[in-house]
């Protein structure tokens, strides 16, 4: 039915726009022939007039059917459809002078150019001037009404105005383009498609008082992070929401549309710009070999395994010992990745018999290594799991590389190997030197990346912020002075493809983390950005340190140094290697204590990673596991203003 109203609605529509546009065809013949004889047409012309003007008339039309004029809408005139007016016109023109030499009808040579001329101007008039009245009516009704939001441009180039002509002709969006912020000097008081361009940057905030201002979209997809941040920034202290159209590295069809708008997230607050890729490199260690993923299914397994997709390994081999997980990730590479080879394999790396068994049947050729305990409180209380996992996992698999002939072996580090004060700090630097002996004896590439925290990673502090903003807070923050660097998952995981492609052997790859965040600013911003206001709509709380954890983190160990790669945004520490005999003794050492109580395992870590103070403060709190470790305190309005500053 509906169906059927449709059709007729549009059967109507064209039968309408016909009769009009024959009727603008006749009156374009007959004025160009009284122009031309100025009002006083010739006897012998006359005689033919009505033929000479049906005849025009239906050339006309058959040339504007035949450009498909009757199939757009006059709403969306554009100056596409402009352009095919005008060659309608043209060949209208030509059919009409082929008819009047078929039919013998004289008609002037200049009348053809003047009927053209006015075929364009009326015919195009009508189009151009419905479409000019509707959007008049429209802005004027989204103007009066309320359920409009009103929305304040940041950008006056082509995507800012392509926000503007999307939003004019998308009414059902609910927002209307009402004024642009641009830093350009030249186009202050200019307007894109009818809407002013009121300032510069610095003007933001008396553009959303003076305009009532609902909603603000940065439209500069070609801006660095850095200057959206910027960006970001100043319109965060006009408290509207924001959205974002994506960097141009995030358009991957290079089509910019506001389909794409999305809100501002914390990785824009990061300002850090996309990772460059040196792809050859790449694709030579990773198409057509059997990659390896351990780990596969947790926040960095997953992402590894689903950029090493896309560079045609012959085979990708998830491994890990939570199905759940990898079920998922396997999943979602079967439906964006039909043709990869794809296997999913249920193991844990503590369990050397069916590690050798992999090893044996599938032969991997390049190994990523990211299976691990992670949590630092957890592994405090939990010391004995830290070293099966970390450290004598890491050492299973990194034999069975060398035993089975593997070309690579890339293990994911953490900058708490640095100086550790915590268990799970002082397993992973365990685990480097495991990785860097190795290099003396095999000839299997091993090396080391080492980075921070991960937004959004499993039991990172983003998710944990977001669930207590969505059950009203308050957000828990550990201390008021505590600094963290961060990166995002994508950007941790193409850095640590590419030094699997620069490794050698024996490196330990520092990845440039940016400027460290403060953890207290992260959760004000996350609450600002769910539309909030710190400490009025929802509160922070300071808890006190965790047990191992540190107020800063570092990313070199004293006598490391670094040294560039030639890759921006990845270093090499120098290496403070420890013979691969000592490395043994060590790993005996830490497994004759696996069933020791936990401050002897702490002790034997000591021993073999000299550089591991625990944390004197929190050492009664680790052996209490369910005691309060510090008191919970609200920090008022105004104390919090000061700790922000």
């Amino acid at each position: 039915m509906n169906l059927k109203v449709s059709f007729n609605l549009s059967k109507n529509r064209t039968r309408y726009l016909l009769i009009l546009d024959l009727f603008l065809f006749s009156v374009a013949a007959l004025f160009s022939l009284l122009l031309r004889f100025d009002f006083r047409i010739a006897g012998d012309v006359m005689a033919n007039l009505e033929w000479i003007v049906a005849i025009a008339a239906g050339s006309m039309a058959l040339a504007f059917y035949g450009f498909g004029l009757y199939k757009s809408l006059w709403e969306f005139a554009s100056v596409d459809e402009l352009l095919s007016l005008a060659a309608a016109a043209l060949a209208g023109t030509l059919l009409t002078y082929f008819m009047f030499q078929l039919t013998g009808i004289f008609f002037p040579r200049s009348c053809y150019i003047i009927m053209a001329i006015l075929v364009m101007a009326l015919n195009g008039g009508v189009r151009f001037g419905y479409r000019a009245l509707r959007r008049s009516w429209k802005h004027g009704r989204a103007q009066g009404d309320a359920a409009f939001r009103r929305i304040l441009i940041f950008g006056g180039g082509e995507a800012g105005a392509m926000v503007v002509r999307e939003l004019r002709q998308n009414p059902h969006v609910g927002k209307l383009p009402v004024a642009i912020i641009d830093d350009d000097p030249r186009k202050r008081e200019l307007r894109i498609g009818g809407v002013p361009i009121v300032g510069n940057r610095t003007e933001v905030l008396a553009a959303v008082h003076n305009y009532a201002i609902d909603e603000i979209i940065i439209a500069i997809p070609t801006a660095t992070r850095r200057e959206i941040r910027d960006i970001v920034e100043l319109c965060k202290r006009t408290k509207r929401p924001l959205q974002i159209l994506p960097g141009v590295f995030e358009l991957l069809d290079g089509q910019v549309s506001i389909k794409k708008l999305r809100d501002v997230n914390l990785e824009d607050l990061l300002g850090r710009d996309p990772v460059r890729l040196d792809l050859e490199s790449i694709t030579a260690y990773l198409k057509d070999r059997v990659v390896m993923v351990t780990g596969g299914g947790g926040s960095i397994g997953a992402e590894l395994c689903r950029q090493v997709a896309g560079f045609s390994p012959r085979k990708l081999i998830i491994l890990d010992n939570y199905e759940n997980n990898a079920y998922d990730v396997a999943n979602w590479l079967r439906w964006k990745h039909p043709d990869l080879c794809l296997d999913v394999l249920i193991a844990s790396v503590r369990d050397s018999v069916r590690l050798e068994q992999i090893f044996r049947e599938e032969q991997p050729q390049v190994i990523f290594h990211a299976a691990a305990h992670k949590h630092v409180p957890l592994m405090e209380r939990n010391p004995a799991e830290a070293i099966k996992n970390n450290v004598l996992g890491t050492y299973h698999t990194a034999r069975l590389a060398d035993a089975y002939g593997a070309e690579k072996f890339i293990m994911i580090s953490t900058d708490k190997a640095v100086n550790p004060t915590n268990v799970m700090g002082a397993s992973k630097r365990c685990a480097e030197m495991i990785v860097q002996s190795f290099h003396l004896k095999s000839k299997t590439h091993y090396a080391a990346v080492r980075f921070g925290n991960v937004l959004g990673s499993n039991g990172s502090v983003i998710p944990l912020f977001r669930e207590q903003i969505n059950q009203g807070g308050p957000v828990t923050v550990t201390h008021p002075e505590i600094i963290r660097y961060f990166m995002t998952i994508p950007e941790a995981v193409q850095l640590v493809i590419q030094s699997g492609a620069l490794a050698a052997g024996g490196e330990v790859f520092v990845l440039d983390m940016g400027d460290p965040v403060k953890i207290v600013k992260l959760a004000e911003d996350l609450i600002q950005l769910s539309g909030y206001e710190p400490y009025e709509d929802i509160d922070i709380v300071f808890t006190g340190l965790r047990p191992g954890e540190k107020l800063f983190e570092e990313l070199l160990l004293d006598g490391e140094g670094i040294e560039g790669t030639g890759m921006e945004k990845i270093f090499i520490g120098k290496p403070l290697v420890k013979p691969f005999a000592q490395v043994m003794e060590d790993l005996g050492v830490l497994e004759t204590v696996l069933e020791a109580p936990a401050e002897q395992i702490r002790k034997a870590l000591q021993q073999v990673v000299p550089s591991y103070r625990p944390d004197p403060v929190t050492q009664s709190t680790r052996e209490a596991g369910c005691k309060k470790q510090d008191k919970t305190f609200r920090v008022k309005k105004m104390i919090a203003k000061e700790v922000r500053n």
